[in-house]
């Protein structure tokens, strides 16, 4: 399948954001796209840099205005649509989730990120509900693809249970960046550390990895901070964890390429992680601790 990686720079008027990843995705689909993958929370700035009760009024409910507006698009378009959504689910309980949409505008899945950060320019926590629906992948025309959202991008264990149900490609809408007082070398250990964990997950599950991040610098609303850099390379690795393609880190781009699906059964038979696994010694997993 080809597939289209929209990263993008957001700015504050929610319209002007949409109208751009509108004509993004005009432009992809005209390139042959049949898969689209945006990134986190793509209609605003990433307000998660502070804790501002305000900021819950960005939140909708799904289905809403955005699974809608995609909703047409996609179906104009004939494309298979990846959302990242502020979720209002209900009177005080928020959720970050990613919708996925089938070709004909239907939303065929959603997945509500399961690990949620609380660091410093990331405050997570004070905005969204962990996920409850667990790690199951979403069915569409394309195959079975295995949504999730960015810090959980970290965890070796989300990676594995979608793969052990049967996902065909993982997808991560991502929001991250440098905070710009980093030191180069500090900036440089981070982004290769975000790249090899991801493509350790192709290598490990023997199937694709895409990641879409967003790009540009967003101000801290506080002032506290001098915001945040996000860093681009969106990319997507083969099942082999090799690069097939990646974005720059500064710029907005369409990245487009096209993936091999069948190579997972190729890959997995001279290299049988699934076949080897002592499943019967694995049981302390679930501890927090030893």
């Amino acid at each position: 399948m080809k597939v289209a990686l929209i990263q993008q720079s957001n700015g504050k008027d929610i319209s002007e954001n949409l109208d751009k990843l509108q004509k993004n995705i005009r432009k992809c689909a005209a390139a042959g796209a049949q898969l689209v993958v945006l990134q986190e929370l793509h209609n605003s700035l990433y307000f998660c840099q502070t804790e501002n009760p305000d900021c819950f009024d960005l939140a909708e409910t799904i289905p809403g205005h955005s699974t809608d507006y995609f909703g047409k698009l996609a179906k104009e378009l004939g494309v298979v649509l990846v959302l990242s959504l502020f979720e209002k689910r209900a009177a005080g309980l928020y959720h970050n989730t990613a919708v996925v949409l089938e070709k004909n505008g239907a939303i065929v899945g959603i997945y509500r990120k399961m690990h949620i950060p609380d660091d410093p320019a990331y405050y997570e926590k004070f905005y969204f509900t962990p996920g409850d629906l667990g790690f199951v992948p979403i069915q569409t025309s394309l195959g079975k693809l295995g949504v999730m959202v960015c810090w959980d991008q970290w965890f070796p264990e989300a990676a594995r249970l979608m793969a052990l149900a049967g996902a065909e490609l993982l997808i991560y809408p991502t929001a991250i960046g440098w905070e710009t007082t980093d030191s180069e070398e500090e900036k440089h250990r981070q982004l290769d550390a975000w790249v090899t964990i991801q493509r350790s997950h192709a290598i490990a599950n023997g199937l694709p990895v895409i990641s879409c991040n967003r790009v540009g610098h967003e101000d801290d609303p506080s002032g506290l901070t001098s915001g945040i850099r996000f860093w681009g390379n969106s990319f997507v690795a083969g099942a082999q964890g090799e690069m097939l393609a990646q974005a720059s880190h500064q710029e907005e781009e369409n990245l487009l390429v096209d993936i091999d699906l069948s190579r997972n059964e190729k890959v997995r038979r001279i290299w049988p992680f699934f076949r080897d696994r002592r499943i019967d010694f694995y049981g302390n997993i679930v501890k927090r601790w030893r």
